[in-house]
């Protein structure tokens, strides 16, 4: 498993420079992130290589910020992959409440889930092969 920092912030010009500013003079570096707009406010939900850091940052800062453990796994770039993993979790019967995803440089895709149901989706993927990420491997993203 690894953390994944959730904020609340409105939804104007310069509130995401202003978090990517924070964290750059905190040493934080953001490797995952998605923006879910909801009128007034935004949904930001991110993977950083140092997360209790993060939520310091944000908190001091004055926003909204949680700590939530999600998945990350490791798949190949190919087609198919995301179907995959979306049927190990369907077969046992794990919703997935949200995801998004990115690829690197050495041809490995990233997914990052949130499911209801962690430990199941941890065994059913580990039962399944799949590799999942924790904190040291978000650091060598």
């Amino acid at each position: 498993m690894i953390k994944q920092i959730s904020l609340f912030a409105e939804n104007k010009p310069g509130r995401l420079a202003n978090i990517a500013e924070k964290f750059k003079e905190a040493g934080i570096n953001i490797r995952a992130f998605t923006i879910a707009e909801a009128g007034d406010f935004g949904i930001i939900r991110m993977v950083v290589d140092e997360p209790d850091m993060a939520h310091k940052v944000l908190h001091d800062a004055g926003f909204t910020v949680s700590e939530t453990n999600v998945l990350g796994v490791e798949m190949e770039d190919i087609p198919g992959q995301l179907a995959m993993i979306a049927d190990v979790l369907s077969e046992k019967n794990i919703n997935i409440d949200y995801a998004y995803a990115f690829v690197t440089k050495t041809e490995k895709a990233f997914l990052i889930v949130r499911v209801n149901d962690i430990r199941g989706a941890v065994k059913a993927l580990d039962g399944a092969n799949v590799r999942l990420l924790d904190m040291s491997d978000v650091h060598n993203i």
